[in-house]
């Protein structure tokens, strides 16, 4: 990939169309408590409000919406820990494409229950997200389907629309915060962003049990990692090449904190904007408690990428012994 062939800003217009044929913009709110905390002017993009409750299905409506009539008739397949495989249901039943998701074993119920409700076939394959999209990747070149990667150009077109949303509705931001999985949030948000005012940053945030996309990013070379975070939306063992690529231009910085500042950190968002963050939803506040000195006084936005925490782990999270009472602590 050239610079000339990364995706655009006039990409992410051109998928307005397609996204909003389905869906309407989610909220930002300025939360004066989370800003007391980190210190900052916080204000949250409430990517949870979204119908599978996670920002991904901008990119699948985008991409369903641009696919031959061979590819329609083939049907999808991909692979997913929940929210990208929720994503290209809610599109494939939007466009009436058959969809087949693989997802690793101990995927998040919830998640699942939601895909299958959406119409696709859910097939459990292996330990984790990466087990499970190399096998399907064969099952779709078996039976001839389209295989979709969580990071194809015409996802981070889609999902680009949030960053639009945010722009428009705050030009003075000064800093956006997003949760990196496999990094189409990221690359999104810089590619508008970047475009828009170069002098916004745009900070990923991983989970430190879970940090390969944070590694390869530093080194600028392909580094795999172990996951064993509780944030099933973090938890990217092999690195993505493009992602990396287009993080590795824009990207301002990109932060690891630990799953014990995650937990903190849903609780907190719970507590001061009364939505339920899941691991992955919850890791920008806890990068912006990690960077608050940076951020002082500083016009911020945290990406609330998605709200699908699952029960087991709400209460998990709700037996721990008391709630954070300072964002330094998350």
């Amino acid at each position: 990939m050239t610079d000339n062939e990364m995706p655009s800003l006039h990409d992410v217009i051109a998928a307005r169309p397609h996204v909003y044929r389905y869906l309407k913009p989610t909220p930002l709110y300025r939360y004066s408590g989370l800003s007391e905390l980190v210190g900052a002017n916080v204000w949250v993009k409430h990517e949870n409000h979204q119908p599978v409750g996670a920002f991904k299905v901008r990119g699948g409506l985008n991409l369903v919406a641009r696919l031959s009539e061979k590819e329609r008739n083939s049907g999808l397949f991909t692979a997913s820990t929940g929210n990208h495989g929720q994503s290209i249901a809610f599109a494939a039943r939007a466009h009436g494409v058959r969809a087949t998701i693989a997802v690793p074993e101990g995927a998040n119920p919830g998640k699942v229950a939601a895909m299958r409700g959406l119409g696709a076939e859910v097939a459990f394959h292996g330990p984790d997200f990466d087990s499970a999209r190399e096998w399907i990747m064969g099952v779709a070149r078996a039976q001839g389907g389209r295989f979709v990667g969580p990071t194809e150009e015409l996802l981070i077109h889609g999902v680009g629309t949030y960053a639009l949303e945010i722009i428009e509705e705050l030009p003075e931001v000064d800093a956006i915060i997003v949760p990196v999985g496999a990094g189409s949030g990221a690359c999104a948000t810089c590619i508008v962003a970047k475009a828009i005012n170069p002098g916004i940053q745009v900070i990923g945030v991983q989970s430190a049990q879970a940090p390969a996309m944070q590694l390869s990013w530093a080194s600028r070379k392909m580094v795999c990692a172990d996951t064993n975070t509780v944030a099933e939306g973090l938890a990217t063992r092999i690195p993505f090449e493009n992602t990396q690529r287009i993080m590795r231009k824009y990207l301002d910085d990109f932060v690891l904190v630990d799953d014990d500042s995650i937990d903190d950190a849903v609780l907190l968002l719970l507590e001061h904007t009364h939505n339920l963050a899941e691991g992955a939803g919850a890791a920008s506040l806890a990068a912006a408690a990690k960077l608050k000195r940076r951020l002082a006084a500083k016009n911020v936005v945290l990406v609330m990428s998605g709200g699908n925490l699952s029960v087991d782990q709400l209460r998990r999270l709700l037996a721990r012994p008391g709630v954070p009472a300072r964002a330094g602590s998350a």
